[in-house]
């Protein structure tokens, strides 16, 4: 080395920048995501953050730029038995996830998107009068309004199968889940969807 060359300084120990991977619950990776919805994509957000302190909560329109999955958790809390309740809601979270996960072997994060997918309606009802008579009209469903409406089919179905039943909350998030990733009729979430759009059919 010539003496013009001057000895480029050593990087102090732990200046190195270290790729975190932060995963949720420490445990699920949120990348690789498949969407299959094009129009409600944009409205599945996911982050490995599952709480966010309400941060978005005075901002309109705000709420889907929230995981998916804390929207879920907050749709469980509407009840009477969980209201305000988020760290039991989280938990029942937790476990329908690892359930899921044993019952598949597929990322919960994968089949809760795909589930909302499944179970978000296409067309619904709305009231319009002619006069004095209320005559109904099919109309199609905006994209925000249908991630919304898939949660609360998935959060209803859950409450309906455990209140005042022997099974437990989580099992029976995981069976709404599991169900209406793939599509069973059967599914509370995937029925109300179906009979939705069967009553906007019926009023074109």
């Amino acid at each position: 080395m010539s003496e013009d060359e001057a000895p480029e300084p050593e990087a102090p120990a732990g200046s190195e920048e270290e790729s975190v991977d932060a995963k949720l619950f420490e445990r699920w990776d949120t990348t690789d995501i498949q969407y299959r919805d094009p129009s409600t994509r944009r409205y599945l957000s996911v982050t490995p953050v599952a709480h966010t302190m309400g941060r978005h909560a005075s901002k309109q329109f705000q709420k889907s730029e929230i995981s998916i999955v804390e929207r879920l958790t907050n749709r469980l809390m509407k009840t009477g038995q969980n209201a305000g309740k988020k760290q039991k809601a989280l938990q029942i979270v937790r476990d329908a996830f690892d359930q899921v996960h044993e019952r598949t072997d597929e990322n919960p994060i994968q089949i809760l998107v795909r589930a909302v997918e499944n179970a978000a309606p296409r067309e619904e009802t709305v009231r319009l009068k002619y006069g004095g008579i209320s005559v109904p009209k099919a109309v199609d469903v905006a994209p925000q309004r249908r991630v919304d409406q898939a949660l609360k089919f998935i959060a209803d179905g859950a409450h309906s199968s455990s209140f005042k039943s022997p099974t437990d909350a989580a099992d029976a998030l995981a069976n709404q889940l599991i169900g209406a990733a793939d599509y069973d009729v059967q599914t509370y979430a995937v029925g109300q969807k179906e009979e939705k759009e069967r009553v906007a059919a019926a009023a074109r």
